[in-house]
């Protein structure tokens, strides 16, 4: 059977699909409109003129964090690879720890704006602020990519659209969608999506679950002995032989595939704390104990979540099936989509694809709104410009280096559509591991650390991590890769964390002791500290 006579058999009426996306849209953007009337400064655009509090922006952080790799992505590895899948929750939810602990309320009191503020704050100005944007315009990029192409594999599955052309089309049309909600609505517009979008994506993944348990009496064991059972039938032999109860379906078995595993687990587990959109969420509330707040508030409703797609994994492999997962349109992505048809018809379906389209939709406005700051306020205003410039120009340059980077999304995720929208954020959580984490955390907590070591670091662990990628089988020489039909990966891991995270962590030391004449402004390296525990002065620009 075709994959489009099956999606159609399975989904129903696209009509009605179209028409509860419309109406998302319809309403959030009336919201956008609305909040977008109180952007006055620059300060309201890049962080809401940091006046959320810190519930609501722990349920916005939550509503950016949880994008489609965490709800369509891990479902689906789950479903198809069972406990290995789940350990894409794990890593994205220990993650947290390491963001609240180390970078989240220093770095509030620290910085303005960006992540740029603070790695330059006691550092030279221009050099450290154009590495830092950089950094953060690759971060945006590759997560960008990834939400992209979930987009393209959930619209089209939905819609009924095969083939590349009509797909590519989906996600041209969600980055058009996504310029609108930033040029419009700036940070606060985006806020207020991602909070309407985290309520809805953690009630409708709640209301999924309790119907999968309530169909095997409320009990977790019966569920993922079924999906095994389903599994072993799978037509496909290399499906049919995993045991999804066990480790190892997916990273077992050779060494290689086991290195790989602890790859990927560092670059979650330090991923968080250096993504530059998560990063600045924290100027979004007015004080350190709203921050340390919305933290607490985000780590308890994202823990909740990745509760429900243990469920919504193994129900899907359970009632579902593999073979009608990896026949379908979207594939591995499209597990939970066909699991609420399953559960719930049209209707059910309808809400919860709505739900995972406004879940593309928040976070990739929230991508763009963070390396389009970046770009105007460290680059523009920073670089180019010398500070010599009005807030003005600033917020007119952010929006259209958000158009730029749209278009550049859209191109991007077209490339990638096809892959496990899971794996792909991977790749940006390891970016952003090796190029912003290391270089946080000197600049926070080393005073010794310099200019030198800043730049090494970061364009050492960025430019590693990106090469890496580019020769692995990520990109080519497997059935699966992003270039399938082609083969130059000399790098046998998929996710290159293991190498170039410590690399860029080494590369800061080395760099800042062989600069011995770079010992900084004692008199900036108190202020900051000053500053970093206390708060006082963050509201200021930082300038020197």
């Amino acid at each position: 059977m075709s994959t489009t006579v099956l999606a159609a058999e399975q989904l129903g009426n696209p009509i009605a699909n179209i028409a509860i996306f419309a109406a998302f849209v319809a309403i959030t953007m009336v919201v956008v409109i609305k909040v977008s009337r109180q952007n006055t400064s620059a300060a309201d655009f890049f962080t809401g003129g940091r006046s959320f509090s810190g519930p609501q922006n722990g349920v916005a952080i939550a509503g950016d964090y949880l994008s489609a790799a965490s709800f369509l992505g891990i479902a689906g590895a789950i479903a198809v690879y069972g406990y290995d899948g789940f350990l894409y929750s794990i890593g994205f939810l220990v993650a947290w720890l390491v963001a609240l602990l180390l970078v989240a309320e220093l770095l509030r009191n620290t910085g303005k704006f960006t992540m740029a503020d603070v790695l330059s704050f006691r550092l030279k100005q221009r050099p450290v602020r154009l590495a830092a944007a950089i950094s953060t315009l690759a971060v945006s990029l590759f997560y960008l990519l990834a939400q992209m192409a979930g987009a393209g594999g959930l619209v089209a599955l939905l819609l009924d659209i095969d083939g590349r052309l009509g797909q590519s089309i989906v996600i041209a049309v969600v980055g058009a969608l996504m310029i609108v909600y930033v040029l419009v609505g700036g940070m606060k517009g985006t806020t207020w999506v991602q909070i309407i979008k985290a309520i809805l994506l953690i009630a409708g993944a709640a209301f999924m679950t309790l119907i999968v348990l309530g169909k095997y009496g409320l009990n977790l064991s019966e569920i993922m002995g079924a999906a095994q059972d389903k599994i072993s039938g799978a037509s496909n032999p290399a499906v049919a032989d995993r045991d999804v109860l066990a480790p190892g379906a997916k990273y077992g078995g050779s060494l290689e595939s086991q290195i790989n595993f602890i790859s990927l687990a560092i670059a979650l587990v330090l991923g968080t704390a250096g993504l530059p959109h998560v990063l600045m969420r924290f100027y979004t509330v007015p004080t350190a104990k709203e921050a340390r707040r919305s933290v607490v508030w985000a780590i308890g409703l994202i823990g909740a979540f990745y509760l429900f797609t243990l469920v919504l994994g193994y129900g899907a492999a359970a009632i579902v099936g593999p073979d009608r997962i990896l026949a379908s349109a979207g594939k591995e992505n499209a597990a939970a989509p066909l699991l609420a048809f399953e559960l719930g018809g049209v209707v059910l379906l309808g809400i919860i694809s709505a739900v995972a389209f406004a879940t593309i939709l928040a976070v990739v406005a929230g991508l763009t709104i963070t390396a389009s700051a970046s770009f105007a306020h460290d680059i523009y205003a920073s670089v180019i410009k010398r500070n010599k410039v009005s807030e003005e120009d600033q917020v007119r340059v952010s929006r259209i280096a958000a158009v730029v980077l749209g278009v550049l999304g859209i191109v991007l995720g077209i490339l990638a559509n096809g892959q496990n929208i899971a794996f792909l954020v991977a790749l940006a959580f390891a970016i952003a591991a090796a190029a912003n984490l290391p270089t946080i955390v000197y600049s926070l907590y080393w005073k010794r650390f310099n200019t030198r070591g800043a730049l090494w670091s970061i364009y050492g662990g960025l430019g590693s991590t990106i090469l890496l990628i580019i020769f692995s089988p990520a990109v080519s020489g497997k059935a699966s890769s992003m270039i399938p039909g082609s083969d130059f990966a000399w790098f046998p891991l998929e996710n290159p964390g293991i190498v170039s995270i410590p690399l860029a962590f080494i590369l800061g030391i080395v760099g800042t002791f062989t600069s011995p004449a770079d010992k900084g402004v004692p008199e900036r390296n108190a202020e900051m500290e000053v500053r970093s525990l206390t708060g006082v002065g963050a509201e200021k620009a930082v300038v020197h």
